[in-house]
Order: structure tokens, then sequence, then C-alpha cells
């Protein structure tokens, strides 16, 4: 059966006809070259040489082409992930830099009652209601519990489980030594190196 071509595919042919002739005139047989070889006063015995040494250099230039490219490659994946993670970066510190804290309360940790006057020995909860957390993710937050001169006697670092709503309750505790100093306490909340709330109490 006869094949027929469509007008595209006639151009298509007779475009590549044309380059494969344009390519067959350009190049030249071994005894063509052989001969100019000759005309130049040039050894022609060394043309297998010389054609392996030109192969080599063009495989070298096509490896060289190769290798730019893929170090071009990594570089513009590195460049996108670095902005890609500086992005992340911006929107986690700027969703961090929404929270607040508020109804923060000293309690018993078996009790629900606000306290302000504790015993030495008691067992402590610092509660606290955060606004604006960030819905879907967990925090990392920092209590700091200091005695009267402010020195931080314990600290609790603790990740909040997955956040489901944004306004969200948390808390941290702590165990007042028998041997504490009495006197005026404190209790800090961080989220990052940000200090969220403070609440006094004292020991007694």
């Amino acid at each position: 059966m006869e094949q027929r071509l469509t007008t595209q595919q006639l151009e298509l042919i007779v475009g590549e006809v044309g380059r494969l002739a344009n390519r067959q005139a350009e190049e030249l047989d071994r005894s063509e070259i052989e001969k100019i070889l000759v005309e130049l006063n040039l050894p022609p015995e060394l043309l297998d040489e010389a054609m392996i040494q030109v192969q080599r250099k063009e495989a070298l230039v096509k490896q060289k082409q190769r290798t730019i490219g893929m170090v071009i490659a990594s570089v513009i994946a590195l460049v996108m992930i670095i902005a890609g993670a500086s992005l992340f970066s911006q929107s986690k510190n700027s969703s961090l830099a929404k929270i607040t804290a508020s109804a923060d309360r000293i309690t018993l940790v078996q009790s629900n009652e606000d306290i302000q006057i504790v015993k030495q020995g008691s067992e402590l909860a610092y509660r606290v209601t955060l606004n604006d957390a960030p819905v879907g993710e967990k925090l990392n937050l920092t209590c700091n519990w200091m005695d009267p001169t402010s020195r931080v006697i314990h600290t609790n670092r603790f990740e909040t489980k997955n956040i489901t709503t944004s306004v969200w309750n948390t808390q941290c505790r702590y165990k007042v030594p028998t041997s504490a100093p009495t006197g005026n306490w404190k209790v800090q909340i961080f989220v990052g190196d940000r200090s969220l709330e403070q609440a006094p109490f004292v020991v007694k």
C-alpha cells in the first residue's frame, strides 16, 4: 500500500533531506583529508592519532558542558531550597509573633483554685491560655521559676500537643523544695526567646 504524506510531513522531509545534504557536502572522506595533509606538507600517517585527539577534545567539551549544566542546576536547586526555607522560617516566626497569653494563674496541681501564697513543698501548676496559637502545629514552650533573688531555680521545656484551636490552654509544673527560700517568687512562660507572660507568688 502506497504511503501518503501530508503537506506538513512533506515540508519536514524536504528540510531534513536538505540538512543531510549540506552536512554530507561539508564532510570530507579519508582520501580527501590525506590529500590536503600532503598539500600542507604534513605527514598523513598521523591522521588516525589526530582524529582520536579531536574526538577526545570534543568529548571533553561535551563533558564540560554537562558538568556546567549540572552545577548550574544544583545551584538553582540550592537557591530554591534556601529561599523556601527562608520563607518557611519567616512564616513560622510571623505566626509565633502573633501569640499572646492571657488568663494566666497559679494553682496547686491537684486543685483548680487560684493561689498566690504557697507553702514549701507545694506542687504548683502555672496555667496559661494562649491566644492566636498556630492551629495544626506544636509549640515549644519554656517556663522559668525564679526565687526572690530573680535566680532561675527550675526550667520546664516542653512541646504542646498538636494545636486544634487558636485559643489554647497549657501549663507547666514545679514542686517547690521544702528548703526553698521564702519570699516573692515568679514564673515566666516563653515561646522561643520571647516572654509571653509572668505571674508572681509568695513562698512561706
